[in-house]
């Protein structure tokens, strides 16, 4: 049996972290690797991550399936791991002497070793993934969908698959969330701006995750100033969360967002970027905001409608009522692709056992999101400005018209 070795894909946005080392045998770029000397997956993650970056803030998102990876010369086992970064910015250890940030379909059209993609497509996204991806925002899930899209589209063009062999795939992605309604515009404008092969379908799709990307970044960057000094928000947004950490101000409360409690995750990041904050249990929300302790509501959306209206996770409608009652700033933040055609989507629901996991005869109610009323909604905030309801009609039927490419919704 050869050697076993562990690499890493550390991964931010939409792209993956290519390194070239101080080894004379190779001059390629390819993921961090190191020996596989230890069988647990958090020893074998942090060997990964010291290896990189010792000061790195990287979380592991998953472990692959090994795979052979074979040469003229050498047999191993490939142990994938992917990791999900914080920042771009490294401190690389000493025996990395270059670095990349690539879109993972660019691996194929390098001369690297022809492993290093059947790795990264064993850790990467899938369309079980995205449906099942409980802990994070839409605007993260749908980044999550265009990759399936883009890496599967990259598999196609290589191996000499039809078209075909994505439209089935793009019509999954857009059921795996129904209540993302990001996740259908994005897939949708790839779909219906490409050209009927697998290599422009690639193309769009890697366009739109970098678009994504920026859209986001940009939208956060244009609405922190505007943000109050007490800033109260809720469950797991990356737009607001950026948003925070540009506007820095003097103090943020983040409500825990029960059941699943994503709220604390966004608490303890922002915290640890050395900002002041005060995680609140959801019922506390509207006596917080009586009790004039709150300049900002802020909160991410996951669908937009053309009335105004917004949903969001499940206590968004209380804090937006709250603030709307004391006259605050009632802020949504989000990209301009989560603006939706239809009035209404799928509704969610969280699983009964994270409410009750008692004997007794007892429904369990638990809805992931819930909409919250124009009329709570001060702005509407994104990487193209403030929007008003005339202004988000005009955008959500050019979304719409992004569904022409399906001929099976005609």
């Amino acid at each position: 049996m050869g050697a076993e070795i562990a690499i890493g894909f550390f991964r931010r946005g939409t792209e993956v972290l290519l390194v070239q080392c101080d080894c004379p045998s190779s001059n390629q770029r390819r993921p961090v690797s190191v020996p596989l000397d230890d069988r647990s997956d958090s020893a074998v993650a942090e060997r990964l991550r010291l290896t990189l970056d010792p000061e790195m803030s990287a979380t592991l998102v998953r472990r692959g399936d090994p795979i052979a990876a074979e040469d003229d010369t050498t047999q191993r086992t490939v142990h994938p791991f992917l990791f999900e970064c914080d920042s771009r910015e490294l401190t690389l250890s000493e025996s990395i002497t270059d670095h990349e940030w690539v879109q993972p379909p660019l691996m194929l059209d390098r001369d690297t070793d022809p492993w290093m993609w059947d790795a990264y497509l064993a850790v990467a996204p899938s369309v079980r993934t995205v449906r099942e991806d409980v802990e994070h925002g839409a605007t993260y899930v749908s980044l999550r969908a265009l990759e399936v899209l883009r890496d599967r589209a990259a598999v196609a063009a290589a191996s000499g698959d039809g078209y075909e062999s994505l439209t089935e795939l793009a019509r999954e992605l857009r059921r795996a969330r129904g209540s993302m309604g990001v996740i259908e515009t994005r897939i949708n404008r790839v779909m219906a701006t490409a050209d009927r092969t697998p290599v422009s379908v690639r193309e769009r799709a890697i366009k739109a995750c970098a678009d994504a990307v920026r859209a986001d970044q940009t939208a956060a960057e244009l609405v922190a100033p505007r943000l109050g000094d007490r800033i109260l928000t809720l469950s797991r947004s990356e737009t607001v969360y950026t948003a925070l950490l540009a506007a820095s101000p003097q103090s943020v409360f983040v409500a825990e967002s029960r059941p699943a409690q994503e709220g604390i995750d966004t608490a303890e990041r922002l915290a640890e970027n050395g900002l002041d904050v005060t995680v609140l249990v959801d019922a506390a929300i509207e006596g917080l905001v009586a009790a004039g302790n709150i300049d900002t509501v802020l909160i991410g959306a996951d669908s937009v409608f053309a009335d105004g209206s917004v949903t969001n996770k499940v206590g968004s409608r209380t804090a937006m009522r709250a603030g709307n009652d004391a006259d605050l700033d009632c802020v949504v933040l989000c990209s301009i692709d989560k603006v939706v055609p239809d009035i209404s989507v799928d509704p969610e629901y969280g699983p009964v056992e994270a409410v009750y996991d008692g004997t007794a005869a007892l429904t369990v109610y638990n809805p992931t999101f819930e909409r919250v009323p124009a009329a709570d909604v001060t702005e509407i905030a994104t990487e193209r400005g403030t929007h008003s309801p005339d202004d988000l009609d005009s955008i959500a039927e050019k979304h719409a018209s992004y569904r022409d490419w399906d001929e099976n919704r005609r």
